[in-house]
C-alpha cells in the first residue's frame, strides 16, 4: 500500500476532538480569540462598574463609565500590553501605579489638612 504525500503545513484532525465549529483550524482559532476577547471585555466592564459602584454609588458609577473617553481606553490597552509583554514592563507599570496611588493619597491628605485648618480658623474667629 502506497501512501500519498502530505503537504508540509497540512494538519490532520484528531479523531476524538471536542466539537469545533469549522473544519479549518485557523477559523477555529479566530473564533476562540473573539470569544475570549468579548468575554474579557464583559468581565472587565463588570469589575470596573462594581469597583466604582461600591465606592461612589450606582448613578456616579454609570456616569463615569459613560464619560470614559477613547483615549483613556487606548491608554489602558497600551499600558496593559506593556505590563503583560515582559517582566520589566510589568515592573515599570506596577511602579508607576504605586507612584500614582501614593501621589493621589498625599494630595487628598493635604487637601483634608487644609480644609480642617480652615475650619479651625473659622471656628476660632467666632
Amino acid at each position: 500500500m502506497a501512501r500519498g504525500k502530505r503537504r508540509r503545513n497540512q494538519v490532520e484532525p484528531a479523531p476524538d476532538t471536542a466539537l469545533q465549529p469549522a473544519t479549518d483550524p485557523e477559523t477555529n482559532l479566530l473564533m476562540a480569540d473573539l470569544v475570549m476577547r468579548i468575554g474579557t471585555t464583559f468581565l472587565r466592564r463588570f469589575v470596573e462598574k462594581r469597583i466604582l459602584k461600591g465606592r461612589y454609588g450606582k448613578e456616579t458609577a454609570q456616569q463615569v463609565m459613560r464619560n470614559k473617553s477613547a483615549s483613556s481606553t487606548l491608554t489602558a490597552v497600551a499600558v496593559s500590553r506593556v505590563a503583560t509583554s515582559s517582566v520589566p514592563g510589568a515592573a515599570l507599570v506596577g511602579t508607576g501605579l504605586i507612584a500614582r496611588t501614593l501621589y493621589e493619597r498625599g494630595k487628598a491628605r493635604r487637601a483634608r489638612g487644609k480644609r480642617s485648618a480652615a475650619l479651625e480658623s473659622d471656628s476660632s474667629d467666632t
